[in-house]
């Protein structure tokens, strides 16, 4: 007898006692359960902005909290403590039941809840139990998602979760190289989210041996295709056991540059010092000036979701 996990794209079939690749999937007793239910292995109160997420909400404070897993295996992976197969076990959780995490969320004013740190795809279950109960509260529900969802997962997830980052990390050359996973569930992701009508903002990691021009290219004009208005890149730094050089400011900047001819009229950095604010595409005027995670809100430049100076629409959602 098997038993199918429909979490992600990879629809692991799992025998009495095998764990999925995500190592915290497995079937027990014809049963298939999630090993790490409600054992917590990070959690803090975060700046929106560290999401990332700068069209939705800005300067507002997230409570963000993970389970250990993910589903890929990033050779690049930057918290790979928390996420990585070969150190389940190894990273002490807190068993905190759902309402302790609401009621969390509420004792701290947070206004919304993230889901992110590890991959949030592999504990849904838990997740979604969470998401009930915060939207019962009035709570805003954040993912920040590898993207590689199952048909079934967007169904269950879409109508929770308000704000999506979803990172892209390159080609598909690259996924199954470096991250062992697959660059078309992302993009189909990232497609039905935009239909969906949810929040949607993309981050890509830009190192300068794989993401050659070329290459940001083609992922440009795809996300593009998609609808994508808001794309963060930031600057590669070694770890885990990736060890090439970092990738440097004025490469960055660059492809920056690059990718807003192709039509996304907002791209960011990100682990850079290259200015971060948000301007108008029309008249460029400065909207919301960013320091690290500090705002600088430009009084009387926006409302309801247009610059005041030219009538330019910007995508987000800004209560300012």
């Amino acid at each position: 007898m098997t038993i199918t996990c429909d979490f992600c794209w990879r629809m692991c079939t799992l025998k009495e006692g095998q764990k999925g690749v995500c190592a915290v999937r497995s079937v027990i007793d014809g049963k298939l359960v999630s090993l790490n239910w409600g054992n917590v292995v990070a959690m803090g109160v975060d700046p929106v902005e560290k999401k990332p997420l700068y069209h939705f909400r800005p300067g507002h404070r997230t409570l963000s909290f993970a389970l250990f897993g993910c589903n890929l295996s990033c050779s690049f992976c930057q918290n790979y403590s928390i996420s990585q197969k070969e150190y389940y076990g190894e990273r002490e959780g807190v068993r905190i039941e759902v309402q302790e995490i609401v009621q969390e969320a509420l004792v701290r004013n947070c206004p919304s809840i993230s889901f992110t740190y590890s991959e949030p795809l592999v504990w849904q279950d838990y997740l979604i139990e969470v998401a009930t109960l915060a939207k019962k509260e009035g709570l805003s529900l954040i993912m920040v998602s590898n993207g590689t969802f199952s048909e079934a997962a967007l169904e269950r997830l879409l109508p929770f979760i308000d704000a999506f980052n979803i990172d892209l990390k390159g080609d598909e050359e690259f996924y199954r190289s470096v991250c062992k996973g697959s660059a078309e569930p992302v993009l189909r992701a990232i497609e039905a989210i935009t239909e969906y009508g949810s929040h949607l903002e993309v981050t890509t990691m830009v190192t300068a041996e794989h993401h050659t021009p070329a290459v940001m290219q083609d992922l440009g004009e795809q996300l593009h295709q998609r609808g994508v208005k808001i794309w963060h890149l930031t600057r590669y730094f070694p770890h885990y056991h990736s060890h090439q050089e970092a990738t440097q400011e004025r490469y960055l900047k660059r492809t920056i540059t690059a990718m807003k001819r192709i039509g996304i009229p907002f791209v960011y950095p990100g682990n850079s010092t290259l200015d971060a604010s948000t301007y108008c595409p029309g008249c460029k005027t400065k909207l919301i000036g960013r320091t690290a995670y500090q705002l600088s809100l430009q009084d009387g430049v926006i409302e309801a979701g247009q610059c005041l100076r030219c009538g330019t629409p910007i995508v987000g959602d800004f209560p300012l």
